[in-house]
């Protein structure tokens, strides 16, 4: 294994330009004419959540024009203060000695958001609609509704659902060949990747300029279909879930899972970890939505475990005990 290891290491970088290289000269060969490419500068967020303000601040960052929507104006001052706050760290570090190149470059990025309370208005003038509220199907669809009345027929729609299936969410409006997914992991401004991912109703010119538009944002873009969870939680949540049922067997303790897989396989985070900061309420609401698509699918398969500690209130890090206990 130590050699495999090694040899793959040697060769990472050489396979990783040439499959990109491979990968990127098919996306252009199938791309659309310059003048049918969307020109996307106008971009709305709905949701102010953490994932929104986290895409709003990027969007900003990188000349974007942004309007945050959200119903509640609460939200939409504890992201404008969040937000700030994240600009302030990022300055710092652009321009360590230099404290007025700063305080620009916090105002000017502050400055390309706008906020509004009414998804409708605030789509009025998008090139782009990202949704990003609660992973709930009904609002979601009572969202688009909403706003593909009120969007521009040339207006493309988003969602940064991390598990409901893009095409069913796009299913209530009249565009469904301008609707794709572009989903983002926390904290925005920090995770490098996103994924682009496109339904069979998808057009290439869409999906083309979905990824483009991740590009712009100085991300790393990967292609997926519109699969349970996508690339990453689609092997990720089965991961957590087969960790909890082992240690439901009795086959191993969290501690002991956790340092085996950070030694044995060199991950950041075991999967209890993970799932503590992921948090056990949302396992759970992912793992029990793919379980009533797919009921017969061992990988779907719930645990009493974790439905346990949820309904305990034990949602992990953020509740300050899960798998684990956190001190505040």
């Amino acid at each position: 294994m130590a050699g495999i290891l090694t040899r793959s290491n040697m060769l990472s970088n050489t396979c990783r330009l040439a499959a990109r290289s491979l990968f990127m000269s098919s996306r252009n060969s199938q791309s659309t004419p310059a003048e049918d490419k969307p020109d996307i500068r106008n971009i709305t967020i709905i949701g102010a959540g953490l994932m929104g303000s986290g895409i709003a601040q990027v969007a900003a960052q990188n000349d974007f024009n942004v309007v945050l929507v959200d119903e509640e104006d609460e939200y939409l001052q504890k992201a404008e203060v969040a937000i700030r706050k994240s600009l302030d760290r990022v300055a710092k570090k652009k321009f360590p000695d230099e404290p007025k190149g700063s305080s620009k470059f916090v105002d000017d990025t502050m400055s390309k958001i706008k906020r509004q309370l009414y998804p409708g208005k605030g789509a009025e003038n998008a090139d782009l609609v990202i949704e990003a509220i609660t992973e709930n199907m009904a609002a979601k669809h009572k969202l688009f509704k909403e706003i593909d009345a009120a969007a521009p027929a040339s207006c493309i729609f988003a969602s940064n659902t991390s598990s409901l299936s893009i095409t069913e969410i796009g299913s209530v409006t009249g565009r469904q060949d301008k609707f794709g997914g572009l989903h983002f992991f926390n904290p925005v401004p920090v995770m490098k990747l996103i994924e682009v991912i496109r339904t069979e109703h998808t057009s290439q010119a869409t999906y083309d300029a979905l990824f483009r538009f991740g590009e712009d944002l100085g991300k790393e873009c990967v292609s997926c279909g519109d699969t349970p969870g996508f690339i990453v939680n689609r092997l990720l949540i089965p991961y957590m879930m087969d960790a909890i049922r082992m240690t439901e067997r009795g086959e191993g303790t969290p501690e002991d899972v956790d340092t085996a897989m950070k030694l044995g396989a060199g991950y950041p985070m075991g999967p209890f970890e993970l799932a503590d900061y992921v948090g056990l309420d949302t396992t759970k609401f992912i793992i029990d939505g793919w379980h009533q698509m797919e009921n017969e699918n061992p990988l779907f398969k719930p645990s009493e475990k974790l439905d346990e500690l949820v309904q305990q209130g034990k949602f992990g890090r953020k509740s300050g005990q899960g798998f684990y206990k956190y001190g505040k």
